[in-house]
């Protein structure tokens, strides 16, 4: 089942200098609390983050990255973008753990994803497959819709040390990677979404958590490719 990939629309760019987002950061590592994460309705969720380009020293860049990976374990979920804490700086971290269901896992090419944090990420497809499931975000809480994304994709960015790294991912390693890159252009995934599948976490739960994606589309009528 092949539904249409949707673009999005380009985003303003964050208004935040440099000294802005250091002191934003600040503002983060001072809490006695783990950050809260924004939800939809934030400026900071829609606009386009800042490159990195050496705003934060390696002591507070590491510690800042510890951060959001204790922050998207609490949450939890598989991926934390620095705009969700507040922070507009091109800056995510990924990683998934979860045991899940074997049937749901074989239909979504679900497997681990090590940890990882990536500076400055853009993401090709690779060859024109896609692949279209429910998918949730931690800052548009309570809700699921389904998103058509590539299948394979390869990842350009930048390491924490400052290297550079390419990689590919395919499956749900791939749409995590989509997702969290896309918040740091200013996207949220409900801008990629099926609307007529959008159901609230309850809904999802009692009527169309399984494998795939089939009832869901008969009943709810959001169209096929």
């Amino acid at each position: 089942m092949d539904f249409r990939l949707r673009s999005l629309a380009p985003a303003p760019p964050t208004p935040h200098t440099a000294q802005d987002i250091r002191e934003l950061v600040e503002q983060v590592l001072g809490l006695d609390a783990l950050p809260p994460v924004v939800q939809a309705g934030h400026p900071v969720l829609r606009q386009h983050a800042a490159p990195y380009d050496g705003q934060l020293d390696d002591a507070t860049l590491n510690e800042l990255i510890d951060v959001m990976r204790r922050t998207m374990h609490d949450a939890p979920g598989v991926g934390l973008a620095a705009p969700q804490i507040g922070i507009p700086l091109q800056l995510a971290v990924l990683e998934d753990q979860f045991d899940v269901d074997p049937a749901a896992a074989a239909a979504r090419e679900r497997v681990p994803l090590d940890f990882f944090a990536m500076l400055n990420p853009v993401y090709a497809p690779i060859g024109s497959d896609t692949a279209s499931f429910y998918e949730g975000c931690l800052s548009v809480r309570g809700y699921q819709a389904v998103v058509t994304r590539h299948r394979q994709v390869a990842l350009y960015y930048l390491r924490p040390d400052g290297s550079a790294a390419r990689a590919e991912f395919s499956g749900w390693q791939a749409r995590i990677v989509q997702h969290e890159t896309d918040h740091l252009h200013g996207a949220l995934y409900l801008d990629r979404a099926e609307t007529r599948s959008l159901a609230g976490n309850e809904e999802y739960a009692a009527r169309w958590a399984q494998p795939g994606i089939s009832q869901a589309q008969a009943e709810l009528g959001f169209p096929t490719g």
